[in-house]
């Protein structure tokens, strides 16, 4: 008996489990399409975070820029912290990304 990894939440489990104990799949039947399904669902997740972040950033130069001239106040905090916090997390789901391409199904 080996630990292997789970083809839907790839987590240690047992070579002989009919189902995973931590997502509850099924087992028994054609495991390498799950694979496939679960690559694809994960890579697809780290789009979609990739476009919210990218949003967020453009959201921040937008406000940033309203007007013709630099926000103050309140709102140039609020232009600022959507831009650093769309830039370092569009940055971060790319790497992510990236690495996620990396490994092969």
């Amino acid at each position: 008996m080996a630990l292997v990894a789970c083809p839907k939440c790839q987590k240690r489990i047992s070579s002989q489990a009919k189902q995973c104990q931590h997502c509850k799949t099924n087992l028994t039947g054609n495991t390498e399409s799950l694979s496939v399904i679960s690559h694809i669902e994960r890579s697809n997740s780290l789009m979609n975070q990739s476009f919210i972040f990218l949003t967020l950033f453009i959201a921040g130069v937008v406000v940033w820029f309203w007007g013709g001239e630099p926000a103050q106040g309140l709102t140039s905090y609020i232009a600022i912290a959507s831009f650093v916090i769309g830039f370092t997390g569009y940055l971060f789901t790319r790497v992510r990304i990236v690495l996620h391409k990396r490994k092969s199904v």
